[in-house]
């Protein structure tokens, strides 16, 4: 496991358009981020990209629809953009390709029903689009599989919990899906999807309730952290208030571990990016009981259970978009004082 010294953050140049809610791919050195909501508000069809080792951003053909909130996924050379949100706030059906050898946009086949906030994973050429908001705001419990050779979606049995805005996690030959939301309210539901039964299974429940967690995984274990907490019926004066709990499910226990001051972040937050690198489960930023958003991040070492701060993140942000890649940690976006346009990696340095 990496040392709390190995870790660094890159300053790469900050996106000639500032945005929230974009959807970001980063492979073979380039980093690709797609719409999103600009300064005034409303979805953009802009497409920029990054590359890396030149330093240099490229503007795209736009998106032939602009969305925010949307899912890309990489197949190969193409890159897939799924639902979203329209300039009415409405969830889009819409499916369009981005095919990097020809330099242009192609339609592909529309999703059933319109949906944001959809979790997608990939395996092999594969990609499989959960749960999502439908046109009349409600969850929905959607589950269905695209196959691009095809053109094609299929259904898949329904998950167990409608919901939108959750974490994916593909582990072996199961998706995790792990928090999100029903309207206003944090889901708890644990649930896992077996890619060859093709069957759900539920697991305990996230143990506390918290609206705007992060989720990730690391060494098999999943962990949901962070948020704000809802006061209870019995609290009605109280407002929510921001917390830094950490809760952690070891698949081999099949159980939440008991709730432990000791594994607590050090700094309560929301609406933060989690991921894991070098063997820590990490969180960067968000929102906390100061004025501004945090610009602190912290790592959590398994072996030691224990939280250790890493260096801040340059550009203090929340509701930011990320991108996992192997040793890179991409923020991207999301609101400073408004929109921003920074990008910046949390990276492990080399023989660190």
């Amino acid at each position: 496991m990496a040392s709390a010294r190995a870790f660094a953050w890159e300053v790469l140049p900050p996106m000639p358009t500032r945005r929230v809610y974009c959807s970001p791919l980063y492979q073979d050195g380039q980093l690709l981020v797609l719409g999103g909501c600009g300064a005034a508000g409303l979805p953009l069809d802009t497409a920029e990209l990054l590359d890396v080792r030149a330093q240099k951003w490229v503007a795209l053909p736009p998106l032939p629809t602009p969305r925010a909130g949307a899912t890309a996924v990489a197949l190969g050379k193409q890159v897939l953009v799924v639902g979203g949100m329209d300039s009415r706030q409405s969830p889009l059906a819409s499916v369009e390709a981005y095919n990097a050898d020809e330099g242009k946009w192609e339609r592909k086949t529309a999703l059933a029903q319109p949906s944001m906030g959809i979790a997608a994973v990939r395996r092999d050429s594969t990609v499989y689009a959960l749960g999502g908001m439908g046109a009349d705001t409600s969850p929905q419990a959607l589950a269905r599989v695209y196959e691009p050779a095809k053109d094609l979606w299929q259904p898949l049995p329904s998950m167990p919990t409608p919901c939108y805005g959750a974490s994916a996690f593909l582990q072996g030959n199961k998706i995790f899906i792990l928090g999100g939301r029903q309207g206003k309210l944090p889901v708890t539901a644990f649930e896992a999807f077996d890619l060859e039964v093709r069957s759900w299974t539920r697991f305990p429940s996230v143990p506390s309730r918290r609206a705007f967690s992060s989720c990730a995984m690391a060494e098999g274990c999943f962990f949901s952290l962070g948020g704000l907490q809802q006061p209870g019926p019995h609290n009605f004066y109280s407002r929510p208030h921001f917390v830094n709990t950490v809760e952690m499910f070891d698949p081999e226990q099949g159980a939440w571990a008991k709730p432990s001051r000791t594994i607590r972040m050090r700094d309560k937050r929301a609406d933060f990016v989690a991921g894991c690198l070098g063997g820590r489960v990490v969180a960067v930023g968000g929102l906390g009981n100061q004025p501004c958003p945090l610009d602190s991040v912290e790592g959590f070492s398994l072996s030691r259970k224990k939280w250790e701060p890493l260096p801040p993140m340059p550009t203090g942000r929340c509701s930011c978009s990320s991108f996992q890649a192997q040793n890179l940690l991409f923020v991207i976006g999301g609101v400073a004082q408004g929109p921003s346009s920074a990008v910046e990696a949390l990276c492990l340095r080399e023989g660190a």
